[in-house]
């Protein structure tokens, strides 16, 4: 009994599997015959050309230094061309504020005294008036402009090539500290 069983089931799906599909086999064939797979060309690949290195004309390249243009090299950029600070001025000057660092300074008012700006800058427990054309800070500050808010400086700073160049920073009015409103 068992092999009939397993003859039925073999005949029958032998008979489903060599079935009539032809009508599927037809609409695929209608379906895919103007279908053709395309690949995009490779792009043209360009051949490599070294770039010889000229000793001469070029720069070391394992030397460290400050790459500028030409025209400054030329006219002899670099070291005691451009911007310098006076030191001489400074020690005739022997400014208060010149002697403490920029961010220990601080605003701590504003006045306007003969209709000229004037700061209140106080450094520890120091408190000087500031007018425009003052110097303050390390880096030679000079102030170019006073507003109930801020003091705008000028200030000369040198980079690690030792060149100079100018910079601005600002004061802002500072709060009393631990106030009660």
């Amino acid at each position: 009994m068992k092999r009939a069983i397993i003859v039925l089931l073999c005949s029958g799906l032998w008979a489903c599997s060599s079935g009539d599909h032809e009508d599927l086999r037809q609409w695929m064939q209608e379906n895919t015959k103007d279908l053709k797979g395309s690949i995009p060309k490779l792009p043209e690949v360009k051949p490599y050309q070294p770039v010889p290195y000229e000793v001469e004309t070029s720069l070391d390249p394992f030397k460290p230094g400050k790459i500028e243009p030409e025209s400054k090299q030329k006219l002899g950029g670099g070291k005691g061309v451009g911007l310098q600070p006076d030191y001489e001025a400074r020690e005739l000057r022997n400014s208060l504020l010149e002697k403490y660092p920029l961010e220990s300074l601080k605003m701590i008012g504003y006045l306007n005294v003969n209709k000229q700006p004037m700061a209140v800058i106080q450094a520890e427990q120091n408190v000087k008036q500031v007018k425009l054309g003052d110097y303050i800070g390390l880096d030679f500050g000079v102030v170019t402009q006073i507003s109930d808010k801020e003091v705008t400086l000028r200030e000369l700073i040198q980079d690690a090539a030792g060149d100079w160049s100018e910079r601005t920073s600002s004061l802002y009015l500072q709060g009393k500290e631990g106030s009660k409103k």
